[in-house]
């Protein structure tokens, strides 16, 4: 798979036109379960066929049971300088119940890690509308998220997907979603409780100190031009968008024969 991604970079070094590259992002998955040599790896064929400016935001997204101090010192190391940890809750039974492997203790002790590490930019993720979480458990989760003082908070009303755990329970009426009503009263105790702590919603989903706002979600409503690596990644040139296909042995093969394998459809009109 990684030597697949680094295929496609060389096959789109021409997509984007020669424009400076300010923001990398790792995300739409698990990457902090590729080692260090290949995440140094991608790094390098990034810089090798793209124009990289000095000082660009380059994020990982991480669960917390892959974060140890060690290895957030080596992500430090290779130029990553933005953290985005999936803690979604610091309640123990609220993690067992969204099949996630770390512990809220876990959870905690990865930010103090990362910040010892030298990172100095850290976004944390929440979930909301949590089937059978009270009010006063999720107050308890902004106020914990708010002691670890982390630079950006993302929070995420859980949605039950059809074809999934959650989506099977539902259809079987073993699990009743929270109403919509009582989910907006959670965004808005978590907007008030954040805006109270110094942090501004700058997304309907994303809150920030002063000058932490994601430079990387924030360049796709300003309609920059983004490509996107990898199965499902999507990518756009204001002429056009393009979105790999989902199946990764696809996309592995069709990679290993030289082809990207997308499909596309045009953006720009004739005589704008």
């Amino acid at each position: 798979m990684v030597e697949s991604f680094r295929k496609e970079l060389y096959l789109q070094r021409h997509y984007l036109g020669g424009e400076k590259i300010e923001t990398i992002y790792f995300g739409g998955g698990t990457p902090s379960l590729l080692t260090a040599e290949e995440l140094a790896s991608l790094l390098d064929d990034v810089a090798a066929n793209f124009n990289v400016t000095s000082g660009a935001e380059i994020t990982l997204e991480a669960n917390p049971d892959d974060l140890s101090l060690s290895q957030v010192e080596e992500l430090f190391r290779l130029g990553i300088n933005r953290l985005s940890i999936g803690i979604q809750s610091f309640h123990d039974d609220v993690l067992t119940f969204l099949n996630r492997v770390h512990s809220s203790g876990h959870a905690v002790q990865c930010v103090a890690d990362s910040r010892k590490a030298g990172f100095k930019n850290i976004s944390i993720d929440l979930i909301y509308a949590i089937p059978g979480q009270s009010e006063d458990a999720w107050i308890e989760n902004i106020t914990t998220a708010i002691k670890l003082d982390p630079d950006h908070i993302s929070a995420y009303n859980l949605t039950i997907e059809p074809q999934t755990v959650f989506g099977n329970w539902t259809a079987k009426g073993k699990l009743f979603p929270v109403i919509d009503d009582l989910a907006a009263k959670q965004l808005e105790i978590l907007i008030r409780l954040l805006a109270d702590a110094g942090y501004q919603q700058y997304e309907v989903s994303n809150f920030s100190k002063p000058g932490f706002e994601s430079r990387h979600n924030s360049s796709y409503w300003q309609r920059k031009n983004y490509l996107g690596i990898g199965p499902s990644a999507h990518s756009y040139n204001k002429e056009s968008r393009q979105y790999n296909v989902r199946n990764n042995h696809t996309y592995v093969k069709s990679l290993s024969e030289g082809e990207i394998p997308f499909e596309k459809e045009t953006t720009k009109q004739k005589g704008i």
